[in-house]
Parts: structure tokens; C-alpha cells; sequence
């Protein structure tokens, strides 16, 4: 009798189980979808508005470094857009804004960046405000270089301060997932701001690089062994992502490339950024997939 029980109640059992475990996976899955469309973006771009956009000091045949700037930045305004239209109009709390370092002269350009700082939560929410950003940001990114290249004044790029005393406060926020694009040819140079510890400084030129003598094959070792670098800024940084684009070596050393990459890696590393990637310069269609990758998560 035992076993005629237990030969009908067996099967029934099994069915059971593993219909709880499907839906321990389904659960598991929804938990999974929810919480990434849930989770609120704080994307901040800072534009190199210095003379590497001068269509007379660089022009480049394929395409001008202005407009390569532009198509990163539609692909960083498309990506952005298609996590507030992944979430419900309820959950959406998320923003992006544009700086400089240091700031523009032009009062039209300063006026124009405030407007590219986007808010967009519950109460504003709306199809047209979301179809309507990537517009907004390619007409006034086109107004901001246009008006920079006919100004032809280029006071150069303050990075380095930039993340010492102003990161903290303007591109992060709590219980946010912060994400800093900056677009830049990987040099820095600002006249205010020339600070030099040793091998360390705020600033890296190619007169620099060559100075220092990291133009040969061994450019590597000396780099480690005498301590070349950013001068170090003393900030935890471990809630902020990183994006460098538009890195774009001098042809004169065929080291420099990797010579910016170990200055920017060494000092994104010391201020605990974990996640962060610097890629070269190249055309927007070719960066779109990369750029989108990185803010979407799309390993």
C-alpha cells in the first residue's frame, strides 16, 4: 500500500518541484530586469575646449576633431535616452549635464550649457520631453563649437583641476550610478594650474613627453622606476565611471599613445575609479557601439 503511494505521490512531487524552481528563476529574472531599468543615471560630459579643435592648428581631412566630438556626444544623448525609455515613466529619476574646465569666455556658450543640463524624474516625465533630448543636445553641442572655433580663443584645458576640486561636488551624486565622459586629445594644459612634484605634474604636453624623455622603446621602465605621472589628487573617486575619448597622440613619437594612456590610467587608478576606459580618437560610427556599451552596460 506503501508503495503504491508513494509510485502515485512521487511524480506529483517532482512536478511541483521543479515548477517552484521555474519560478524561483522567472522571479529571479524579473528582480534581475527591474533593477537595472530602475537604476538612475547621473551622466556628466566635459568638453577640452582648447586649441585641439582649431580647424587651423588641426585639420584633419577625414574628419574635423569638432565633429567627432558631436557624434560622441549624439551616441552618449541616444544611450541615455534609451535607458529612461527602458524604465517606467514612475521610476525615472536620472540627468545629464555638460561642463568646461576652465570656463568659456563666451557668455553664449555658458548660457548654452546650462540648458544641456537635464533633469528628468516622475513629475516632468513625458514622450515628448524624452524625444525630444537628443535633438536638443546635437543643435546646442553643434551652437557651442561653432561658437568656440569662430571665437578662435582657446585658454586651454584644466582637467587636472577639474576632477581636484570640482568632480565631487558637480558630476556625483548618492544613489546615482555616475558616469563622467570626457572628451579630450589625452593632453592638459592650463596656465593657471601648473603644478610639478618631482616627475609629477597637472599637466602633459608633447614638449613634456619629450623632456622627460619618454619618446624611446624603454619609455615603460623609466615611467615606473622614476615615477612619472599626474601629480596625485588625494579624492575616493569609487563611485564615478569613467569614459575617455578622442585620445589623439602627436605623430612625432611613436610612443606617445601609450605614453597618455599609463599617465591617465596611473591616475584614475589612484583616485579608485575601477571602471574607466580611454580610447583614441576615431570616427563617431565607429566609437557609437563602444560609447553605448559602456554607459548601457553591454559587456
Amino acid at each position: 500500500m506503501k508503495k503504491t503511494i508513494l509510485r502515485i505521490a512521487m511524480p506529483l512531487l517532482l512536478v511541483l518541484f521543479f515548477s517552484c524552481k521555474e519560478d524561483s528563476k522567472i522571479k529571479e529574472k524579473e528582480t534581475t530586469i527591474k533593477s537595472s531599468a530602475s537604476e538612475n543615471y547621473n551622466i556628466s560630459i566635459l568638453i577640452d575646449l582648447s586649441d585641439r579643435i582649431s580647424l587651423k592648428k588641426n585639420p584633419n581631412s577625414t574628419m574635423e576633431i569638432y565633429q567627432r566630438d558631436l557624434g560622441y556626444i549624439k551616441s552618449v544623448s541616444e544611450a541615455f535616452t534609451q535607458h529612461l525609455k527602458s524604465k517606467r515613466m514612475r521610476q525615472i529619476n536620472d540627468k545629464m549635464q555638460l561642463f568646461f574646465n576652465p570656463e568659456p569666455e563666451n557668455p553664449e556658450i555658458n548660457s548654452i550649457s546650462k540648458e544641456l543640463r537635464i533633469t528628468v524624474d516622475k513629475d516632468n516625465a513625458s514622450r515628448d520631453l524624452l524625444n525630444s533630448i537628443n535633438t536638443t543636445y546635437s543643435s546646442k553641442t553643434s551652437k557651442i563649437y561653432e561658437s568656440a572655433i569662430k571665437d578662435d580663443k582657446y585658454i586651454g584645458s584644466d582637467i587636472w583641476n577639474f576632477f581636484d576640486s570640482k568632480v565631487q561636488d558637480q558630476c556625483i551624486d548618492k544613489d546615482f550610478r555616475n558616469i563622467l565622459i570626457i572628451l579630450t586629445d589625452g593632453y592638459m594644459f592650463y596656465e593657471g594650474t601648473q603644478i610639478k612634484e618631482g616627475n609629477l605634474s597637472s599637466y602633459l604636453t608633447p614638449q613634456l613627453i619629450k623632456q622627460n624623455g619618454l619618446n624611446t622603446n624603454d619609455w615603460q621602465k623609466k615611467f615606473e622606476k622614476e615615477n612619472f605621472g599626474f601629480t596625485k589628487i588625494d579624492n575616493d573617486l569609487s563611485n564615478l565611471e569613467v569614459l575617455v575619448l578622442g585620445i589623439n597622440p602627436s605623430k612625432n613619437n611613436p610612443f606617445e599613445e601609450k605614453v597618455i594612456k599609463a599617465y591617465w590610467t596611473k591616475w584614475l587608478s589612484e583616485m579608485n575609479i575601477k571602471h574607466f576606459e580611454i580610447k583614441n580618437a576615431d570616427l563617431p560610427s565607429n566609437m557609437d557601439k563602444i560609447i553605448k556599451d559602456f554607459i548601457l552596460k553591454k559587456e
